[in-house]
């Protein structure tokens, strides 16, 4: 397998397909899930003559599983020696809700020179959490649930998850056991402490001076019925943020839609690319 070993000594799996002297395009998952979540953008791009590169966050899927060190600063960081080693330049960076933060903390906290362009997709930033000035955010609550569902049972709480996450719940969807099964087995492939850590990362941390660090194109993509971020508090807030950003919303869409709406999505970001 390939990987590379950050500066504190943790393991990082990735995959680096496609041809050497294509475009990079990097993919950051969302949580509990790894590298996989992106099969269908990966051979899509792979095959478009991209060279398409994506990593399981350190805490999921192959990647070591510490016990300290599961938070955005660091995810930033392993990116950041994930493109150093790599030695990436004008690289098309996208980020899938956990990975959004990832995506945006990257620039922020590491700069935009190795990055031609941005992608979010159902993304994060700039804060779910519920507070006096984030209204339409997402009570702690709901947060604390999701805490209590990876620590007592997290093989039910990912199998269940898949309802609202692909938007199974909704009139005239189809649910898809595949979509389903792949999702627990990539959720129980990573470590139990990384993912419970990291609940906080993606519910608490306030992504907004991240986001306006970002200076390059910049495609934010979000279902209109993404159950689990919600686009009032998260797309629509981000698109005001970022400066020259398209706002691309899918009427009925949800927080699945990379895997739900796959054709749709490649095309959408394929076309932002060759832009």
């Amino acid at each position: 397998m390939n990987t590379i070993s950050t500066k504190d000594g943790t393991k990082i799996f990735y995959k680096d397909w496609g041809p050497r002297d294509g475009q990079p395009i990097v993919f950051s998952h969302g949580w509990p899930l790894s590298a996989d979540a992106w099969d269908a953008q990966m051979l899509f791009f792979g095959l478009n003559g991209y060279r398409v590169i994506a990593h399981d966050r350190r805490g999921h899927g192959r990647s070591d599983q510490p016990w300290d060190g599961n938070n955005m600063d660091q995810y930033a960081d392993d990116l950041a020696e994930l493109f150093e080693k790599l030695d990436l330049s004008n690289a098309v960076l996208v980020g899938h809700s956990t990975g959004g933060g990832e995506v945006a903390h990257y620039i922020g906290r590491h700069g935009s020179h190795r990055v031609a362009k941005v992608v979010l997709v159902g993304a994060v930033p700039p804060l779910m959490l519920k507070t006096a000035d984030n209204p339409e955010g997402t009570p702690l609550e709901v947060f604390d649930d999701i805490r209590a569902g990876v620590a007592t049972n997290r093989a039910q709480f990912y199998y269940d998850l898949t309802i609202p996450f692909y938007g199974f719940n909704r009139d005239g969807v189809e649910v898809n056991e595949g979509f389903r099964e792949s999702f627990r087995l990539q959720g129980l492939a990573g470590g139990i402490k990384g993912q419970y850590d990291c609940v906080h990362e993606f519910s608490e941390v306030d992504y907004t001076d991240d986001l306006k660090a970002i200076d390059k194109p910049t495609l934010i993509i979000h279902g209109g019925d993404d159950q689990l971020v919600p686009i009032k508090a998260s797309a629509e807030k981000a698109a005001r943020l970022v400066e020259g950003v398209t706002l691309k919303v899918y009427e009925g869409g949800s927080h699945g839609l990379a895997q739900i709406d796959a054709e749709r999505f490649n095309g959408d970001v394929l076309d932002f690319i060759k832009v």
